[in-house]
């Protein structure tokens, strides 16, 4: 018998596994839920795994705030050894021997510190004229791409052995870790490959707060639905604002409203009963209605 779909609202953290795609992650997290609606908030590679937040009924219309939020990964470079990929799949392009020490790491590290312009690489998900560019690599076809602004908060150094230098990197929305760790091989003169990635931060989600596949599985139904969070988890580290029971009326009809406030490009709003109605901006003491629930997705939170 087919199972019955839920109007299930709130967001899983996931942690995913090596091998997934993120869209099977999903569909898999959803059927184990039951759940009518649900969107993953950022592709993960199969070869990566970590925090993947999912998201139901109403949590869905708060994605692109995790989607625009700062990532943090655990990176391991495989030094010495270049791909086709940049990563793991790849074939070996080039192989140096690797006559560095822990000082020669701290040098150059400071380098990709900041604001840094990235060239998407060949073998990434972006689109050219309705295709991935991984399709393009494929077929053995270079696309001219445009590079990116991007920001590397921090790089952190949590281990290095012989040819394996494992990195915690602090970054923007759209970083390529791949290319960061073929940028550092050769800033460093041995080339480089990335050997493994996690995901372990998404703005103010940890994976360590994350479930498996695996462990929802055996969970009972309460004990599944006890692990997700509401739809604004995704907006945790954004200013909150409440309005009045009339305010909040008029608010969910799209309604700008008067407030005494210094501008904010991002706020999440409240209703009397501490329930989130949507998320907003404040511009010249208006708040301006950008993403909002419905009365009914309200009623079930």
């Amino acid at each position: 018998m087919k199972a019955v779909r839920r109007h299930l609202h709130g967001v899983l953290l996931l942690d995913k596994p090596v091998g997934l795609s993120s869209n099977h992650a999903l569909q898999r997290a959803k059927r184990e839920f039951s759940a009518e609606k649900a969107g993953h908030t950022g592709t993960l590679d199969p070869l990566a795994s970590g925090l993947l937040p999912i998201c139901f009924g109403a949590a869905t219309k708060f994605s692109q705030a995790s989607l625009d939020a700062d990532k943090r990964y655990t990176a391991t470079l495989g030094l010495g050894r270049t791909t086709t990929t940049g990563d793991l799949e790849g074939t070996t392009v080039e192989e140096r021997p690797v006559q560095i020490d822990r000082g020669a790491i701290d040098a150059v590290l400071p380098r990709f510190v900041g604001a840094l312009e990235q060239l998407p690489p060949m073998h990434s998900a972006l689109k050219h004229q309705g295709r991935a560019l991984y399709e393009y690599a494929r077929e053995g076809v270079q696309v001219e791409r445009a590079a990116r602004r991007i920001a590397i908060h921090a790089i952190d150094v949590l281990s290095y052995a012989g040819v394996t230098l494992v990195l915690d990197v602090r970054c923007s929305k759209g970083t390529y870790i791949r290319t960061l760790a073929e940028d550092i091989g050769a800033a460093l003169g041995c080339g480089a490959h990335l050997a493994a990635l996690r995901r372990t931060g998404s703005g103010g989600l940890r994976v360590e707060d994350a479930i498996t596949l695996d462990a929802l599985a055996v969970l009972s139904d309460a004990e599944r639905d006890a692990h997700l969070r509401p739809p604004d988890a995704l907006l945790a580290d954004w200013p909150a604002w409440r309005l009045s029971a009339e305010e909040a009326a008029r608010f969910l009809t799209g309604l700008r409203r008067r407030v005494d406030a210094p501008d904010a490009p991002r706020v999440r709003v409240y209703g009397p009963d501490a329930r989130v109605l949507g998320a907003a901006h404040i511009t010249a003491g208006e708040l301006i209605p950008d993403r909002l629930l419905s009365p009914t997705e309200i009623e079930n939170l």
